[in-house]
């Protein structure tokens, strides 16, 4: 007899969502497999209601049919890693650039808009870039990733303020979001599952490498990096942005040489095609989103709580949530929505993984944003000292990922595995919070590593966790959820880390200083440039270097401290998860089981 019910095999791409094949004389040989796979379920006491076997049966080919040749694996891949390589980068090379950015353009009030306007886009770039690269091709992706991310650098490195600054972080990130995005799903394209995770390692190594790489970089920049053209002296700081564009060239080029994957899904029309594209979601989700961010970035800031747009922002927010929630739940509004609803509001794991990502994703990126802050504010070092100590969180990021990812291979198991994962983060995030004005040189090396460890491990289990909890048909639009979850999450996190930094700052600065002449001016100037609080700076008559320094260290540790109250619920989401089969074969027949926890 024929089959055409889409089982999918073991070279078959992992987020692949359908496939239609023929298989001959198999009906008996299936019937054993799932007979056999009830008969150990029964033995384990596994809840059969909550495993998913299902697959999809739409008729829809895969990419790719046959595994390409290692050497063209490796080709392809390299000139994906360039482009990975520089979007991590990107995310921490403005970590250690704040101070002299600050100076040059008097724009330290304005730090959450330089983080979060990069990782907005991120929020509406990624989710849709599965659908679109379906229709246009992972290549098409990867070249207009590419060439945003060029154009976006390119800005911010000749912004002639914090504005065109923030427009170019936000045109680069519309980039560096797909890059990060597509990879992955060109990975799942090329390996077959058995070999994916070997892969998946070496990506998550590029990635740690450009996190690691991006602080001290930018560093060396600010610090030796001052060359004057035409009679002007470009900043070091421009370099940082400046040096990256010839090489995302180099990416785009390698790209377009090299991946060649077809289509996935071969639409009768591009009319249609785009129609299954969920833009309305997308749209809202970025509205909200970013009008959320200004309000809690504006109030106390920019403007009192008190005044009406900060009011409106914060009541208008909710309400375009709750529209997002109604159309991305509303099959008739948005047949095939960015982010599942539905799918994440009826799974208890799901749900509660997609929360773990998202509160940590805060709570790291308030980490990897105010430790830079703190080590160049309050401890006075350098721009390529403060990237130093950025690296141990970025190899810890990729450690923890990799170990994470074997332990689960040899155990077949994540609960507990999650549980032990955010002991540590609680851990690393109270570390952050015991920072002062005297810790030891080492603390500020050592003390971000199991922060770092523990939150790579923490992305790879939630991960993991959702895939296991859904269909086969749901499992890309889960990969694409799971990032929209990351990004909004370190967008959020920045900016309520900041909000907290500048109030508390401002506050305690009018307590001591409020009643001297010219103290607004100069509690301005303390708040948008670090020049200050070097040595050497003559304050006012009536001020004090060292209770400017405590005001600082005050405000940097309620931000710690925000981050350990968010790295808490992030703890607790992480209870909530089930312990799911996790599968060695795609089709979800294997009888390699694992509890309900």
């Amino acid at each position: 007899m024929t089959v055409n019910d889409a089982v999918p095999s073991e070279r078959s791409p992992l987020l692949a969502q359908d496939q239609t094949r023929n298989v001959s004389g198999t009906s008996g040989n299936h019937a054993t497999t799932e007979a056999q796979a009830r008969r150990q379920q029964q033995h384990d006491g596994i809840d059969e209601s909550q495993i998913d076997t299902t697959h999809n049966d739409e008729d829809e080919n895969t990419a790719l049919v046959d595994e390409p040749p290692l050497a063209r694996k490796i080709a392809i891949m390299s000139s994906l890693w360039v482009g990975v390589f520089f979007a991590a980068l990107d995310t921490t090379v403005v970590a250690t650039l704040i101070s002299p950015i600050s100076s040059s353009l008097n724009s330290l009030s304005l730090l959450s808009y330089l983080a979060t306007g990069y990782l907005i886009a991120n929020s509406a770039c990624q989710p849709l870039s599965g659908k679109l690269t379906d229709i246009f091709s992972r290549q098409a992706g990867l070249l207009f990733s590419n060439i945003f991310f060029a154009i976006g650098t390119l800005i911010c490195g000749l912004a002639p303020n914090a504005e065109v600054l923030v427009l170019g972080r936000v045109v680069a990130g519309c980039g560096g979001g797909g890059l990060s995005c597509i990879s992955t799903f060109v990975t799942s394209d090329l390996i077959p599952l058995r070999k994916r995770g070997i892969w998946q390692g070496y990506g998550n190594l590029v990635f740690g490498l450009g996190m690691g790489t991006g602080g001290i970089f930018g560093g060396l920049c600010a610090d030796k990096l001052h060359i004057t053209i035409g009679g002007r002296t470009i900043e070091g700081w421009r370099w940082a942005f400046l040096l990256q564009v010839p090489f995302i060239i180099i990416s785009a080029i390698l790209v377009y040489i090299l991946v060649d994957i077809p289509v996935r899904r071969p639409y009768k029309s591009l009319r249609a095609a785009l129609g299954r594209v969920d833009f309305l979601g997308a749209l809202l989700l970025v509205i909200t989103v970013t009008i959320l961010l200004l309000g809690l970035n504006t109030g106390g800031n920019q403007l009192p709580w008190s005044h009406p747009l900060v009011i409106a922002a914060l009541v208008i927010s909710p309400l375009t949530l709750l529209l997002f929630i109604y159309v991305e739940s509303n099959p008739r509004i948005v047949p095939e929505p960015i982010i599942p609803v539905v799918l994440i509001g009826k799974t208890r794991t799901i749900l509660c993984a997609c929360m773990t990502n998202w509160f940590a994703t805060m709570a790291s990126f308030i980490a990897l944003y105010f430790v830079p802050l703190y080590l160049q504010s309050i401890l006075g070092y350098s721009s390529s000292e403060a990237g130093l100590r950025v690296i141990p969180f970025a190899v810890g990021t990729s450690a923890g990922s990799l170990a994470v990812g074997y332990i689960m291979r040899s155990t077949g198991r994540y609960y507990w595995l999650t549980v032990a994962i955010m002991a540590i983060y609680l851990a690393g995030a109270a570390l952050l919070c015991t920072f002062n004005r005297d810790s030891p040189s080492w603390t500020t090396f050592v003390y971000v590593a199991p922060f770092g460890f523990s939150y790579g491990g923490m992305l790879t289990v939630t991960l993991v966790a959702m895939i296991s909890a859904a269909a086969h048909e749901y499992q890309a639009v889960i990969t694409a959820a799971s990032y929209a979850f990351r990004s909004t999450g370190s967008t959020i996190g920045i900016t309520i880390a900041s909000a907290v930094f500048q109030n508390i700052l401002t506050g305690e600065l009018r307590d001591q200083y409020g009643g001297l002449p010219g103290a607004e001016d100069e509690i301005k100037r303390i708040r948008n440039s670090l020049d200050g609080l070097k040595r050497g700076y003559v304050f006012p008559k009536g001020w004090s270097r060292d209770v400017v320094l405590d005001c600082y260290m005050d405000a940097l540790r309620a931000a710690f401290v925000s981050g350990l109250g968010i790295a808490v619920l992030a703890a607790v989401s992480g209870l909530g998860m089930k312990e799911h089969r996790l599968h060695s074969k795609l089709d979800r027949k294997d009888s390699n089981a694992s509890r309900e926890g």
